[in-house]
Formats: structure tokens, sequence, C-alpha cells
């Protein structure tokens, strides 16, 4: 028979802690149950967050402190939670099992296997609830994340340890362009976890199955919370997340976390609220939602080489809706993290993917983590297609433009489409600085846009009969893509 080795782990730490002391027990008493919550009397000295135990064998988490009673998540679903049934505390918190046995699993917050597979084998245990990294123990972000994908390497850049939110109505390919950075994690040495919150069963079997197909969950854990599960299971999930992302990074180890999607997150924990009868205050949320992410975001950082140098880069999705990105979730969201990547309807409408808004797009220190040669170009790319999209506005008016402005024009639709890509076709950071320095020397104006992933095409073929690395001279670079667009080996 398998035996479950973190209950093993955790008895054997309870057994070598003992010491024979005189103890006082407590006893409390439900007093009703429902909706995936018990109200219970009793138990003076409980403490938030902390877990209780119900006769049946099930257990509970103290959410609501009151005078007389204590409001209390039920962990276990299935329990059989009756009026009257006695409760009892021993000072524990919630943890989750880590380590390398959690790579290609699919869990519960509760870290519980959902996945058919034998109990995971946890090499420790971290809390649900955790304090974030104090100042001195962390470190500037200094390394790129790369996504593969161009628009964000190029223009967005994300470093490791970032908080990079990723913001835009249903629909838009939020979810897309997170399941692509982490398929770009291949060989990255970089272990993600993705939260799936509220999602249905039949949309996480797609994401489990996509994943699998693209040899990501080699690297991947899945934390599951799905639409129907209660709302405690779906505030404890992106918890979960991070505290198994924070047991790699303490080993030194770089993690990257999809929260998908903080806004389901923030109506389970307002259904939460409103059950145990907290205040409303803005669209019903409780008084406290903004702690709920920040707390949780804070998470996420780079270790200083004395703690590890280990980071945790996150990046939580947040649904708008009609592109209203001044909403209550949102701004409190966009506040928190370090820069946003805003998806647009009408670019997506469009045929444009990924739909990213640029100028609604930013990433504060994403760039300090860039190659300098990707800087360098990707500054002039940006300020190119900043400069059309405002060109852009006259066209729309028949106006004769001057030769300069319909230069610019041309060159800006050309960019357009070069910054297009398919979905899961990662691309490396040299193809990146390859195309950018085509560009920013002309050598693709003569780029008809129905032809420019031929073009790209033969870039990159170049590069992988004669491969160039990111540090090489600019001269030899700009002499190779010539040679290449001319048709040479």
């Amino acid at each position: 028979m398998t035996a479950d080795v973190g209950m093993l782990d955790r008895l054997a730490r309870r057994v070598e802690g003992y010491r024979l002391t005189l103890r006082l027990g407590e006893k409390g008493r439900v007093a009703s149950v429902g909706d995936g919550i018990a109200w219970v009397y009793g138990l003076p000295s409980a403490a938030q967050d902390e877990i209780l135990f119900f006769e049946d064998g099930s257990r509970g988490m103290v959410f609501e402190l009151q005078a007389e009673r204590l409001g209390v998540i039920l962990l276990d679903p299935a329990a059989n939670v009756a009026s009257g049934s006695l409760v009892s505390h021993a000072g524990e918190r919630l943890e989750i099992g880590v380590g390398d046995g959690l790579l290609g699993r699919v869990i519960d917050p509760l870290g519980n296997p959902l996945d058919g597979l034998p109990p995971i084998a946890a090499d420790g245990f971290c809390a649900l609830e955790a304090e974030s990294p104090p100042i001195l123990a962390r470190d500037f972000v200094s390394r790129p994340l790369y996504t593969g994908i161009k628009v964000v390497d190029t223009l967005i850049p994300i470093g490791r340890g970032q908080r990079q939110l990723v913001i835009g109505d249903s629909g838009t390919g939020k979810t897309s362009l997170a399941l692509d950075t982490i398929v770009a994690q291949a060989g990255q040495d970089v272990r993600c976890i993705y939260v799936m919150i509220g999602q249905k069963r039949s949309e996480t079997a797609l994401v489990i199955d996509l994943l699998r197909r693209h040899e990501a969950l080699a690297y991947t854990t899945v934390v599951v919370a799905e639409a129907t599960a209660t709302p405690g299971m779906k505030y404890l999930a992106p918890f979960a997340g991070c505290a198994v992302a924070e047991g790699w990074m303490r080993r030194g180890e770089d993690t990257l976390v999809v929260y998908d999607d903080l806004t389901t997150h923030a109506r389970a924990y307002r259904e939460l609220s409103l059950l145990m009868h907290r205040p409303p205050g803005r669209e019903a949320f409780p008084g406290d939602i903004f702690y709920l992410h920040a707390r949780l975001l804070e998470r996420s950082t780079r270790l200083s080489p004395d703690y590890g140098g280990g980071s945790l880069t996150a990046m939580p999705l947040v649904e708008t809706e009609e592109g209203e990105i001044a909403t209550y979730i949102p701004t409190n969201l966009i506040s928190i993290t370090d820069g946003q990547i805003y998806l647009e309807r009408h670019l997506f409408a469009a045929g444009i993917f990924p739909a990213v808004d640029v100028p609604l797009s930013v990433s504060r220190i994403g760039g300090k983590a860039q190659h300098p040669r990707i800087k360098e170009e990707a500054g002039r790319i940006k300020l190119d297609y900043l400069q059309f999209l405002e060109l852009e506005v006259f066209t729309r008016f028949g106006t004769k433009l001057e030769a300069g402005t319909e230069t610019k024009i041309r060159r800006g639709r050309l960019l357009r489409e070069i910054l297009k890509q398919d979905r899961l076709n990662p691309l490396a950071a040299v193809f990146q600085l390859a195309w950018m320095s085509a560009f920013n020397e002309g050598l693709l104006d003569d780029c008809e846009p129905n032809s420019v992933a031929e073009t790209l095409h033969k870039i990159e073929a170049g590069l992988r009969r004669n491969p160039l690395a990111l540090d090489t001279a600019r001269n030899e670079w700009l002499a190779r893509l010539k040679n290449w667009l001319d048709g040479g080996p």
C-alpha cells in the first residue's frame, strides 16, 4: 500500500517536537453550516487562519473572528459536519507540499492530486499565508524572462522577479498569452505554476492537454479550483500556487506563477466575505480587497544571493468589461504590479494577434533586465511604432500627406505585420534582435506586408545555419542579415 509521504512527514515533525508538559484543550461546537462555511461557538484562543478539526475528521480554516463565534471555511466539501458537531484546534496553519515531486502534477489548493496519480512525494512544506520577503532579502530585477512573443520581449519586456499584469476583455487572448509564455520556458530553467480559479472543467482539461502536448507539463504544476468549487477553495487557490513557487524560490530556482484570473478570485472573496457578514464597500467588495491582492503579489520578487538568489515572477490575469480599465479591481491591480500588458478587443477583431495595445501597455522595470543590444534596438522600434499610431489617424481623413509622413506610415504598417505572431510559436531572443536590427537599418523597407512571413523565415533559417550571439558585433550582424535577405547562405 502506498504511504502518504506528506502525512508521514508531518507526523514525524510533530513527534520530534513533542514535549511532556501540561496542556489545556479547548472544544467548540458548530452552530450552523451552509454554503461551504460553518459558524463555530467556543474556542476563545483560536487565531486567524488557524486550522480547526471537526469530529468527523474534516478540517476548516478560521476566516472571521467575532466576539462570540468564529466564521470557518470548510476545506472538505464532502465533510459530514452538522450543527452541534465538536470542534478542536492545535495551533496549526494551512500548509502545502512543495518540491520537484509536484512537477507535471495537477493539484487542488490543499495539495491533493487531481490527476489520478499516486500521492505527491513532497520535499517540504510551505505555508499558504506567509509574509513577503523583507527589503534586505530582495535584489534588483536584472535578468529577463523571455516570453517568446515579439511584441512583449521587445516593447514590454518582463524581468525575473517582476509582477506583470495581463489585462483585457473576455476572449481577447489573456490565457493564450500566458500559456505561450509557459511553453517558451522550455530549457530556460524556470519552474512554472499555472493557477486556474473558477474555470470550467472543460477549459481546465484543454489547458492541461495543451501543456502536455507541448511538453511543458514536465516543468509545470497546475493548481485547480474549478467553477463548482466552494468560494473558500477559490480564495485559497492563488495562495497555494504562490506557496509552491516559494518552495522553489527559496532553493535558488527561478519560478513563474500565472494567476488565471484574479477577477474571479476577487468575486469569490466578495462572496465569502458577504457570507461571513462583513460590511460591503465599493461594488459590494469588502474594504480589504486591495490588501488581499497586495499581500499575494508582494511575495513575488528576486532574492539576493545571500538568500539563495531565486526569483518568483507573477503574471496575474484580470478581466475588464467593454475595455474599461478604470474599474475597481483592475485599477487596484495596476497600482500593485510593475506594469501591464493590455489586450484590446478592437485589435483582436481586426486580426492582430496578439492584440496588445502598445500605448496602454507598460513595463516599469523590465527594461532594466533587457540585454543592452535588444534594449537599444527596441527603443528605436517603440518610438517608430508610437509615431506611426499617431500619424495613422490622419489617413482616415483622406488628406494628402508629405513624403516623410507617408514613409513613416508605410514602415509602421510593415512593423505591425512583423509584430503579428501565431500561437504556441515561441521565438528565441537572437531572432528578436535579428529582425529588429534589420528593420531599424531599413533592410526590410522594400518588403511588402503580405511577404513579411517569408522574409522573417529567411532570417530564421539563416540563424539556424549560422548561429549568432547577442554579443556579436553589430557590423557582423548587419552583414549576415543582408546576405540572408539577398538569398545567400
